[in-house]
């Protein structure tokens, strides 16, 4: 369900605060060329587009799932953001992006903190963390190389 569903009204009690709910987040990332990196979404990483805005386009959405992704060129944030996207099988996923051509700094890999792993670069240095239920042990020169990753940006 996309973010942007229409909601049911909330119970109302009275002599009861209630605090928002959130209800789901959208990571905007800052892109040098959105033509170029909506494409890079599509054609590599299985997302579909939403929508764009602007003549050119320069700003818009991307989904696959229940996640959604927002690309902006010349404006909102930094290259270089990390964020978890998980999966029901990665090691199928991880195929899917061998074959598709995309950038993957590190294949799946059991992680301590019981998921296993890939790490996947878009053109702009943003980091897709995807993950699945752990299938075994942990890795031990995986979660090193995992290390190394974070701490230089490799």
């Amino acid at each position: 369900m996309s973010c942007f569903a229409l909601f049911e009204p909330a119970d109302i009690q009275v002599g009861v605060m209630a605090m928002n709910e959130f209800e789901c987040v959208v990571p905007i990332l800052s892109v040098k060329n959105f033509a170029l990196s909506m494409d890079y979404y599509v054609s590599k990483l299985g997302f579909t587009k939403k929508w764009d805005w602007g003549t050119p386009p320069s700003f818009g959405s991307v989904a696959r799932g229940k996640v959604e992704i927002f690309l902006s060129e010349g404006g909102q944030g930094q290259a270089g953001v990390w964020m978890s996207i998980f999966t029901e099988d990665v090691d199928a996923l991880h195929v899917e992006y061998k074959k598709s051509g995309a950038i993957i700094r590190q294949p799946p890999t059991n992680m301590p903190w019981g998921v296993r792993e890939m790490n996947v670069q878009d053109p702009d240095g943003h980091r897709l963390r995807m993950g699945s239920h752990s299938t075994g042990p942990v890795d031990e020169a995986g979660w090193k190389r995992f290390g190394e990753i974070q701490q230089f940006g490799e």
